[in-house]
């Protein structure tokens, strides 16, 4: 005869403990609670803990798109002779995502300068890795302006005429 146990992680474990050991199930612990209106027995440093994780990783995204956009518009003028759809299709993907992360996070919004900033070296750090060009080959800081940057339109350098299938 097989006899099963089960353990109640709820009851054996406190909601720290299960924070550590669980957090799938320190997650659905917390949830219950909050929708229950237990409040007393919320593990409130790690809610707190993980509420402002939430707020960093958009701040984070934020930051990383725009690393990936600024380096393809780096590409796309630095390496025109390599101009792709792949290229053009990332740039617009990119702005698409920045704006809408920005529409659904209007709080980001005054970040929007400083993450430029920080994504311009992330930026630098994906077209050096990708192309031949060194990082001597490209200047140090932004060239772009912010409406540069987000603008659904805008590709730094002359386009080529071939790059006509490219144009929105």
């Amino acid at each position: 005869m097989c006899v099963v146990m089960t353990i109640d992680l709820k009851t054996e474990l406190g909601p720290s403990n299960l924070y550590t050991s669980d957090f799938y199930a320190w997650t659905q612990e917390q949830a219950e609670l909050l929708q229950a209106g237990h409040w007393n027995r919320l593990d409130i440093p790690n809610l707190v803990e993980e509420i402002e994780s939430l707020g960093k990783q958009e701040k984070q995204e934020l930051s990383n798109r725009l690393g990936v956009l600024l380096g393809h518009l780096l590409k796309w003028e630095f390496q025109s002779a390599s101009r792709s759809k792949s290229w053009f299709a990332t740039i617009r993907e990119q702005r698409r995502q920045i704006l809408k992360l920005l529409k659904n996070n209007p709080s980001l919004q005054p970040y929007l300068s400083e993450a430029i900033q920080d994504g311009y070296e992330d930026a630098l750090d994906l077209v050096v890795r990708e192309t031949p060009l060194n990082y001597s080959d490209l200047p140090q800081t932004c060239p772009y302006e912010q409406e540069q940057v987000l603008e659904g339109t805008f590709l730094p350098g002359q386009p080529l005429e071939s790059d006509a299938d490219f144009v929105l």
